[in-house]
C-alpha cells in the first residue's frame, strides 16, 4: 500500500485531450497553503504552464495544487497559450475552491498546438467530482504519455518531533536529457518546513536525481518538477539533523523515480549506470558521463549486448574533459577492461557477455586523482525508440 503524506486530495478526469475515455487530467490538492518550489526546463522555448508556473512561485511562497494534463503541451503557442493557461486555472481553482494563484500548471503533449478549451469546462466538474475519489496512482496514470508503466515512489522519515511522509510520482520515457529536470515530477510532504530550506532542498535532490539522467539527449520544454510541503504531520523540520533527514528521505524519492524513467525509457532494455571519478571537477566528471551516456554508439552496443567498450573510451576523449589518457581506468561490471592505455589481456568478449544480458551495466570510469565525480543514469537506443518517435504524430 503506497504512503500518502496527510492532508492531499486526488482528482482525475478524462477530458479527451488526446483520446476518449481516457483519464488525462489530473489534481493534487492540499488541504491548506503548502511551501512550494520548482525546478524548471532550461531550454529556451518554455511551454506557457512553465512560464506561469514560474510566475506564481515567484511571487508566493506557498500553494495549494498541481494540476496536470496529458495530450496537450501548450509549448510554443505565444501570447495565446499563456492566456489560455491562465484560463485553465481560474476554471480549475472554481472547481477545487482556491484561488488560480495557488495552482501550478503542468502539461505534456506534442509541440505546438493551442489548448482545446472548449474541454477544459467539462472537465473541470469532471475533476470537481472526482476530487477525495481519486488516488495517487489515478494521477500518476492520468499524465502518461509514452510511459510504459506510472512512475511512483513514497518513503517515510523519522524526526525528532515525529514522523513525516514523502511521496513522489512522474512521467517520461522520451525526450528525456536534463539541465534541471526532464518530465514531469511532483512531490508531496507532510512536514512543516520553511521555504528557503524546502527549495533548496529541491534542488539539491534534483541536481543528483533528475539531473542525472539521460535517454536520448533531448531536453523538453516542458520539463517541470514541482514540490509541495503542507505541515499536515504537524511535525517540524527546522534543526539541522532533521533537515538532513528529510533531505535524505525526498533524495531516495526522487532518484528511485529517476531510476524508473531510464527503465521506462521509449524501446530501451538497459539502463547504464555511468559512474565517472577521479576528474579535475565534478563538472568535468558530468561532461565525461555525459558524453558516454548520450553516445548513440554506446547506446546502440548496449541494445545489441556487445562489449564494444572502445566506443565508450572514444566517447571519454571527445567529451571536453582533461585527463591523462594513461591514467584511465574502465571497468564493465566489475571487470577490468581498461588501464595505462590498453585493454586487458584477458578474454573481454567472454568475461563481459554475463555483464551485458542485465538489465543494469554498470560502467565505472577512473579518470585521474581528482575530486570530481559524478553519477548519470542512461538507456540504450533500441529500433522500437526510432518506430516510436517516428510514428509519434502520424
Amino acid at each position: 500500500m503506497t504512503i500518502v503524506p496527510k492532508g492531499y486530495l486526488f482528482a482525475v478526469a478524462a477530458a479527451g485531450f488526446k483520446k476518449a475515455d481516457r483519464n488525462d487530467l489530473g489534481l493534487i490538492l492540499s488541504s491548506g497553503p503548502a511551501v512550494a518550489a520548482g525546478v524548471f526546463t532550461t531550454n529556451r522555448f518554455q511551454a506557457a504552464p512553465v512560464l506561469v508556473c514560474k510566475g506564481i512561485l515567484a511571487e508566493s511562497p506557498v500553494a495549494r495544487a498541481i494540476l496536470v494534463n496529458s495530450g496537450q503541451a501548450n509549448a510554443c503557442t505565444g501570447e495565446e497559450g499563456l492566456v489560455n493557461c491562465r484560463a485553465t486555472l481560474e476554471m480549475i481553482a472554481r472547481a477545487a475552491r482556491v484561488e488560480p494563484s495557488e495552482v501550478l500548471p503542468a502539461s505534456t503533449g506534442v509541440i505546438g498546438a493551442q489548448l482545446k478549451m472548449d474541454l477544459w469546462g467539462p472537465a473541470a466538474l469532471k475533476l470537481a467530482g472526482s476530487l477525495g475519489r481519486a488516488t495517487a496512482m489515478d494521477v500518476a496514470k492520468a499524465m502518461m504519455t509514452t510511459d510504459s508503466f506510472p512512475k511512483l515512489a513514497a518513503k517515510s522519515v523519522q524526526l525528532s518531533g515525529g514522523e513525516v511522509r514523502v511521496l513522489g510520482m512522474c512521467k517520461g520515457a522520451g525526450m528525456i536529457c536534463p539541465t534541471m529536470a526532464t518530465m514531469l515530477g511532483f512531490v508531496i510532504c507532510d512536514a512543516d518546513v520553511d521555504p528557503r530550506a524546502w527549495r533548496e532542498m529541491l534542488s539539491f535532490c534534483a541536481d543528483r536525481s533528475f539531473n542525472a539522467l539521460t535517454v536520448d539527449g533531448d531536453t523538453s520544454t516542458n520539463d517541470t518538477v514541482i514540490a509541495l510541503a503542507n505541515g499536515a504531520s504537524r511535525v517540524r523540520a527546522e534543526s539541522k539533523a532533521d533537515l538532513d533527514a528529510l533531505r535524505q528521505c525526498l533524495l531516495s524519492v526522487c532518484q528511485e523515480l529517476s531510476y524508473r524513467i531510464v527503465q521506462d525509457a521509449e524501446g530501451g532494455t538497459k539502463v547504464a549506470h555511468i559512474h565517472v571519478r577521479g576528474a579535475k571537477s565534478a563538472q568535468q566528471a558530468e561532461a565525461a558521463a555525459r558524453a558516454v551516456g548520450n553516445s548513440p554508439l554506446v547506446k546502440t552496443a548496449l541494445f545489441g549486448c556487445d562489449p564494444n567498450w572502445g566506443r565508450i573510451i572514444a566517447a571519454l576523449g571527445r567529451s571536453g574533459a582533461d585527463f591523462d589518457p594513461d591514467q584511465v581506468v574502465l571497468t564493465i561490471g566489475g571487470v577490468l577492461v581498461f588501464e595505462k592505455g590498453q585493454p586487458s589481456p584477458e578474454d573481454l568478449d567472454a568475461l563481459l557477455a554475463p555483464s551485458m544480458r542485465h538489465q543494469d551495466v554498470r560502467i565505472e570510469l577512473t579518470i585521474g586523482q581528482g575530486r570530481g565525480a559524478f553519477t548519470l543514469l542512461a538507456s540504450d537506443l533500441s529500433k522500437r525508440y526510432v518506430e516510436i518517435n517516428a510514428d509519434y504524430r502520424t
